[in-house]
């Protein structure tokens, strides 16, 4: 009988984890901080014009299907995710940036910002993980303001 060892990091390999995306909202002023690729989502503000709409969607978060879609149907929306997980990809990959950080890159920071950080920040987030998971790319997403109040506008 196999028994599960108390330090569960011994079954899995230390470099897969290669990109840590944390969505937040700059409203809250509590940004993540250190070096990282910034997404800004601010420009893909897209209120729904029907009220009652725009009332579901305003009470459910980017981890929900609607709001994801919704968010990613944004003009600009898809090309932002590519070119951000490509940025990842590439300096994952880049020779000079391995020489800078001794010959180990343990990993790639991404920021992605939205007013409030309930909605754009986590659709676009989740999206760039599935990027970046289909590429082979191990990384995890943190969302950092999911659970805040709503901001006013």
């Amino acid at each position: 009988m196999e028994t599960t060892p108390e330090d569960l990091s011994t079954l899995y390999w230390d470099g897969h984890l290669q990109s840590v995306i944390t969505s937040y909202g700059a409203g809250h002023h509590d940004d993540p901080g250190g070096n990282a690729v910034l997404v800004d989502t601010r420009a893909l503000r897209n209120p729904p014009a029907d009220p009652e709409q725009r009332e579901r969607l305003l009470h459910k978060t980017g981890l929900d299907p609607e709001v994801r879609r919704y968010v990613m149907a944004t003009p600009g929306a898809r090309e932002l995710v590519t070119q951000s997980a490509e940025k990842v990809r590439v300096l994952l990959q880049h020779d000079n940036l391995r020489q800078w950080t001794g010959g180990q890159l343990y990993r790639v920071d991404v920021h992605v910002v939205c007013g409030g950080g309930r909605h754009r920040s986590v659709a676009v987030a989740e999206e760039i993980a599935a990027y970046l998971r289909a590429a082979g790319i191990g990384c995890e997403v943190e969302h950092r303001h999911i659970d805040r109040p709503i901001l006013p506008h």
